[in-house]
């Protein structure tokens, strides 16, 4: 069990391996949660936004050209009722 100090701000700070045993990395956020008898519960924070989607799609089997993209585009309208 570690113990950290409280600052004279109110401020504590996390031992780099209670950071790398969270798996978090400087900028990243921590939720707390309250539990009973006065515990806390600390845990990574969940990507909001469009960065909790950043990488969840596989990488394309091919790239396309912008021109490839507008074809694309132009048969897909063509289509179009």
């Amino acid at each position: 069990m570690s113990s950290l100090t409280i600052t004279s701000k109110g401020q504590i700070t996390l031992r780099r391996e209670l950071l790398q045993f969270m798996g978090l990395a400087p900028g990243q956020k921590v939720e707390v949660n309250k539990l009973a008898n006065g515990v806390l519960a600390l845990q990574a924070a969940s990507p909001q936004g469009l960065d909790s989607f950043v990488g969840c799609l596989p990488p394309p089997d091919q790239v396309l050209s912008v021109e490839d993209m507008n074809r694309v585009i132009a048969e897909g309208w063509a289509r179009q009722p």
